[in-house]
């Protein structure tokens, strides 16, 4: 890409590598195991309908500011502000860096209990899902997998932006669109899968409510990962040629696409297993799926349950990459050190970091019932309590800042300038238009009420929306 101002920080060779980098950094395992979940208990189709409305209407322009403001800086998730002249707005920045370390310093013990599943189901262990409580509970083996999680992580980012970053991403995500693929397809052959799949897309406007449609939007924003300075970070590695609304458009569309197959896929299998009513998320991945890969026979049962697995650890990985490249790209900015090391120190810390999650599935007391929330009758984990400040509470307040900085502070005409550069005429479309009028009111007042929603309702027991 042409444009880069400076070279030594390194960037994307092209705009596939930045898109592949970028939907890599939204795929996660929630894409997997928690969206299709999602849309059975929101209505099926109808919420899926109101998922893609919410990621056009909400998402589109807040990952176009932060692509916009990482660009026109050229820094990192801190720098920008500073870059820009607003040193005070520095203070965002640090929330998104400190959120992106948070959420590894987890997001890596669960990573870990995938690789250990893969190499567990390719074994033909699968009695491993019986006993999950003890798998999670073995921090000695826990500690092995999560340890070469990170490093595969620290490796990769240690080759820098097109090096390590781009390089891996490009082969990473079509890998991982050829696995969900081929494991849809072996489901969609199932007897039972076609209740599945009408299971998942048609819509039941009955169940659609004022909460259903709350989740929609939070799934939408929460499966993209804004709100932690990723995008501006990956934006800065970006050239003034680009275009950032094609750019964006490619990553949401990635990222939508590849959570709308995981839903295909999952459904044909699950009701092709008659494993309907057993819930959803990490519950049905780790404690089910198992035994539903053994009724397949001893070999196919070891091979889609281990692909299954790595489809998980790839899903995993993509995401990991970028979480740790937001703390190591304000280090290496902002102090001017040597990158190689840097992704050493810092990865070491975050994994040192996220050992009391490992701890707190029953190992150690202390960290298993670590706080007791005012809205629940049982204390909660480090783990948990870790996801519910960084996921739930950090991301959504992250966005509602981006947002009112990007069009009431930096203002919204310097923001059309910017995308303008690779995109003439866009602050007189309809696209461009209808950013800045979301930028200004409707991603601050969305996010902002999600923001004070959860914080209410999780840990204080106040449900505004009569939940």
């Amino acid at each position: 890409m042409a444009g880069i101002k400076d070279s030594s920080r390194g960037g994307f060779s092209n705009k596939i590598g930045f898109v592949l980098a970028a939907a890599g950094s939204a795929v996660g395992l929630g894409n997997i195991w928690k969206f299709p979940f999602e849309v059975s208990d929101g209505g099926g189709g109808a919420f899926v309908v109101m998922y893609l409305a919410f990621c056009f209407m909400l998402c589109f322009p807040v990952m176009m500011a932060e692509v916009a403001i990482g660009r026109k800086t050229n820094k990192n998730a801190v720098g920008a502000f500073t870059e820009n002249g607003h040193r005070a707005w520095s203070a965002l920045g640090k929330l998104g860096v400190l959120t992106g370390i948070l959420i590894l310093s987890f997001y890596n013990v669960v990573a870990g209990w995938a690789l250990g599943f893969a190499i567990e189901m390719f074994a033909g262990n699968f009695e491993l899902g019986q006993n999950f409580g003890a798998f999670i509970g073995n921090w000695q083996l826990n500690l092995v997998f999560s340890s070469i999680f990170m490093v595969v992580t620290i490796y990769i980012v240690a080759k820098g932006v097109s090096g390590g970053i781009e390089k891996a991403s490009k082969i990473l995500m079509p890998s991982l669109l050829i696995l969900i693929l081929s494991l849809m397809a072996y489901s969609l052959t199932q007897e039972g899968a076609v209740d599945g799949v009408i299971y998942y897309l048609v819509p039941d406007f009955n169940a659609i409510t004022f909460e259903t449609a709350y989740g929609a939007m939070g799934q939408a924003f929460f499966s993209l990962s804004l709100g932690m300075g990723a995008l501006i970070t990956y934006g800065s590695y970006v050239g003034k040629k680009d275009n950032i609304v094609t750019s964006t458009t490619m990553i949401l569309l990635t990222d939508v696409g590849i959570a709308f197959i995981a839903g295909l896929m999952m459904f044909a299998f699950v009701f092709s297993q008659g494993l309907q009513g057993q819930g959803g998320g990490a519950g049905l991945i780790f404690t089910v799926l198992p035994g539903a890969f053994e009724s397949i026979g001893p070999v196919l049962g070891r091979v889609i349950g281990g692909f299954f697995f790595v489809l998980l650890s790839f899903a995993a990985l993509t995401s990991t990459v970028s979480l740790l490249e937001v703390p190591v790209a304000y280090v290496v900015d902002e102090y001017e050190v040597r990158r190689e090391r840097t992704v050493w120190i810092v990865g070491l810390g975050i994994f040192l970091l996220g050992i009391p999650s490992m701890l707190g599935n029953g190992t150690v007391p202390f960290f298993t019932e670590f706080v007791q929330y005012s809205s629940s009758e049982n204390p909660v984990s480090f783990m948990d309590f870790i996801e519910d400040m960084a996921s739930d509470t950090f991301l959504p307040l992250g966005g509602f800042l981006i947002s009112v900085y990007t069009a009431w502070v930096w203002r919204g005409d310097n923001f059309k300038k910017e995308v303008e550069i690779g995109n003439p005429g866009f602050g007189d479309s309809l696209i461009g238009k209808y950013t800045i009028f979301a930028l200004k009111y409707l991603a601050p007042f969305i996010l902002g009420s999600i923001t004070v929603i959860t914080i209410l309702s999780k840990f204080f027991g106040i449900h505004i929306l009569g939940a």
